[in-house]
């Protein structure tokens, strides 16, 4: 695995078109569970699953129950910036990283210092009325015992893309031109299975494709540097 590290240092050093594209991974090592793994909220006795629970339909139908699930296992206040989410910021400030491409929507990239991120499924930080488009914050959300109601009157609804919507098209277009333009692409914390997100390396032209997982993707033979590792190991030398 050094040997691998020790390779991605020097292209690191030589570029100046860094584009990282991360999911859940990334946040796992400040504390937010990801979907998939043995303890992930995949895992979780609920009533009903989680990929139910955090669908349009479901927050429609059954809104108080959504936001019951949600406020316990997807709002994180007190979560911070880990090691690979302040070296990216890093990255960001010598003039290498061009963006941050993320399927989180925890606002901890911001949080560290990058200035350019993608938030392909939306932010947990940012809630809206569904009748007047009023802004609310999380911690709004996080105070109310019951569904939040804006003072209109209307159902206060996450700005997170839910299962059955839409990504958000303007979003994925910049992501697509930042990955069809970059010289690295890395890869991190995302088992690139949850489409079209986990589409998008394919507009990756270049020779320097990096996965960084704990597990096995399906693009793992397509990598020119695989590194299955934990994420915070592998940043803290970069």
């Amino acid at each position: 695995m050094q040997e691998k590290i020790d390779i991605l240092k020097k292209w690191i050093e030589e570029s100046n078109n860094i584009v990282f594209f991360g999911g859940a991974g990334v946040s796992t090592e400040s504390g937010i569970p990801d979907f998939r793994s043995v303890d992930g909220l995949y895992h979780l006795s609920y009533d009903y699953p989680p990929e139910t629970i955090l669908s349009h339909r479901f927050f429609n139908n059954h809104t108080k129950e959504f936001y019951e699930f949600y406020r316990n296992k997807m709002l994180y206040s007190d979560a911070k910036p880990n090691t690979t989410h302040t070296k990216l910021a890093e990255l960001e400030l010598s003039g290498k990283l061009k963006g941050v491409i993320t399927q989180n929507i925890d606002g901890l990239h911001q949080l560290a210092g990058s200035k350019k991120v993608l938030e392909l499924h939306g932010s947990v930080l940012r809630n809206f009325c569904m009748k007047c488009n009023k802004f609310y914050d999380a911690g709004y959300v996080l105070k109310q015992k019951e569904v939040p109601i804006c003072e209109c009157g209307g159902i206060i609804k996450p700005d997170v893309v839910l299962y059955e919507e839409s990504l958000n098209e303007p979003v994925m277009s910049e992501a697509i031109h930042l990955i069809e333009e970059a010289d690295i692409l890395i890869v991190a914390g995302t088992s690139l299975s949850v489409y079209p997100a986990a589409g998008l390396i394919r507009y990756y032209k270049g020779n320097k494709l990096v996965l960084i997982n704990k597990t096995v993707t399906t693009y793992d033979k397509e990598a020119d540097i695989l590194i299955q590792a934990k994420l915070g190991d592998v940043f803290v030398q970069l």
